[in-house]
């Protein structure tokens, strides 16, 4: 998902301030990957081109030519002051533009045709859309470094080199970028001691790919990134990718993971490496997108199993799992279980005078005003038509009854609109109440429902809008 943060660093409308912050974060970046050239003018690990990227995908306003020219601006202005590179710097930066641009504009073009909450986590299309913005971008960057007289064997390996690191930094740090979001401190879940053993997992593999070696090793954190996959959410596992194959280059460079234990590491030496974790990390993405996919899915077909699709209250099923699993949680030692049968009174009329449209209106307004006077102290269920259930906690039968005079006096004093009509309704009440003793919730529910049921039709028999219980 391509999560936006309640805090907005740019703005539609402040163009000035836009582009000095992307001059600024254009300038900050080069400056990080300059920091980490390993010869000449290449890099071990490039963020400037995913990060920026990722800036115009987030902020849809800034694709502008304006904007973009910013950009290419502050990198020729950096490397004014720190290289010597001259008209080949004009090259070199123009091919990190045809990255940024490639993967921006390809990315808007497929969210447009796509579900808004689902295009960013289509791992496949990121995955291929890095691939073509690394090539178009590699090809520029070695024709304007080598020249058209360079021996083809130096453009080849200048061309894979610069291929593969801007592959590699696209597909590790583009799904974290574009999912990333201010943590919310109030909803973060409590910890627990075995949330972290998938990271350990990962920590684990990557020593042990330090200390066993060879090509193989490479592959060592693919199980416990499938694990963080499983266990955490999609911008966690993203992180977790991220740092891992970063982590997993640094050290290749380094030869402190030694694929070729008599021979270091050079630089063209990476390119099948970084391929290798570039592919590598993106199987753990794939599954934590099926896992999303799966866990949404699952999400969708419980609530239209436990909730009623028309007014939002529990269903008959969603009830009977409320009573198993959230009242006990409500119930005290000694409380009566007490269930409220509800009918509105001539519903039919409604719907014969002003329509079923009107009628799911009112059903709806209904269900609203029940769940708001009924509040934390109980469960409120439609089981069909316009016949609605309440079932709470409560100390006496006083007490119970109260609150079913407080939902008739309501229902009764609420004006119910749909378009130009006013239209007030009643409703009439079968209450029965007792303490479960030896039976569960469920069963004590299912008891006191059918004694409901029957006072339900004395209150009808008796003029309807009115109370009936077991003392009436």
């Amino acid at each position: 998902m391509l999560n936006k943060s309640h805090f907005e660093f740019f703005s539609p409308k402040k163009y000035l301030d836009n582009a000095v912050k992307l001059f600024v974060i254009t300038t900050l970046f080069y400056f990080f990957g300059a920091s980490l050239r390993l010869i000449d003018e290449l890099s071990l690990f490039w963020p400037l081109n995913a990060v920026l990227a990722a800036v115009f995908l987030r902020n849809p306003f800034l694709n502008r030519p304006f904007y973009y020219v910013i950009c290419y601006s502050a990198m020729v202005v950096y490397d004014a002051f720190t290289t010597s590179w001259g008209w080949q710097s004009a090259i070199i930066n123009l091919s990190n533009m045809v990255f940024i641009v490639v993967i921006a504009q390809l990315l808007l073009r497929y969210s447009r045709a796509q579900d808004e909450n689902n295009w960013a986590l289509n791992a496949f299309n990121l995955f291929y859309t890095c691939l073509i913005g690394s090539l178009l971008s590699s090809l520029l960057g070695s024709i304007g470094s080598t020249g058209p007289a360079s021996d083809y064997r130096h453009f080849i390996s200048l061309f894979a080199d610069w291929f593969s690191e801007q592959f590699s930094t696209g597909v590790l740090m583009m799904p974290f970028l574009l999912m990333a979001n201010w943590p919310q401190w109030k909803t973060l879940p409590d910890f627990h001691l075995s949330k972290i053993y998938p990271v350990l997992g990962v920590i684990i593999s990557v020593i042990a790919s330090v200390a066993v070696g060879g090509a193989g090793s490479l592959a060592f954190p693919l199980p416990a990134l499938i694990w963080c996959a499983i266990r955490y959410p999609l911008p966690v596992t993203a992180l977790v990718t991220l740092l891992t194959g970063g982590a997993e280059i640094i050290l290749l460079a380094h030869s402190i993971i030694a694929i070729y234990p008599d021979k270091q590491l050079v630089v063209n030496g990476m390119f099948s490496a970084r391929l290798g974790i570039a592919t590598m990390a993106i199987c753990p993405l794939i599954v934590s997108v099926s896992v999303d996919a799966i866990n949404r899915l699952i999400k969708q077909v419980s609530l239209r199993a436990d909730y009623d699709y028309l007014t939002g209250v529990y269903s008959r099923s969603g009830l009977y799992e409320a009573l198993k699993y959230k009242m006990p949680l409500m119930h005290q030692p000694h409380q009566k279980l007490c269930v409220m049968l509800l009918d509105i009174d001539y519903f039919k009329r409604i719907n014969d005078s002003f329509g079923h449209e009107c009628g799911d209106v009112v059903l709806t307004a209904f269900a609203n005003r029940l769940s708001k006077i009924v509040g934390e102290r109980g469960l409120v269920a439609r089981l069909g038509g316009e016949e609605f259930v309440v079932a709470c906690s409560v100390f006496s039968d006083e007490e119970g009854l109260e609150i079913a005079e407080q939902i008739r006096k309501d229902i009764e004093l609420t004006a119910f609109r749909n378009q130009q009509q006013t239209l007030f309704i009643t409703v009439s009440i079968g209450l029965a109440a007792t303490i479960p003793e030896e039976q569960t919730l469920l069963d004590t529910f299912n008891s006191q429902l059918a004694k409901a049921d029957e006072y339900l039709y004395l209150s009808k028999r008796n003029g309807r809008n009115q109370i009936s219980t077991a003392n009436s």
